[in-house]
């Protein structure tokens, strides 16, 4: 019989694990809150610029309605 040591036996093995039905499921709500998150952030971002861009060009129609 062969002696194992500490390292043998508890080394990570190369070969990957198959993934459980569990962690899949897991992983695919994860990718899709994920994914969601994202394209929430970018129109929030769309729509906040947008804005930003109405109010100045309504000011800039203020200033130029008050010289007259």
């Amino acid at each position: 019989m062969t002696k194992r040591s500490k390292e043998s036996v508890f080394k990570k093995s190369s070969i990957p694990k198959s993934e459980t039905p569990l962690e899949r499921t897991t992983r695919v709500a994860r990718e899709m809150v994920n994914k969601e998150a994202e394209q929430r952030l970018d129109k929030i971002s769309r729509l906040r610029r947008t804005r930003l861009e109405r109010e100045a060009n309504q000011a800039a129609q203020v200033k130029d309605g008050n010289k007259g």
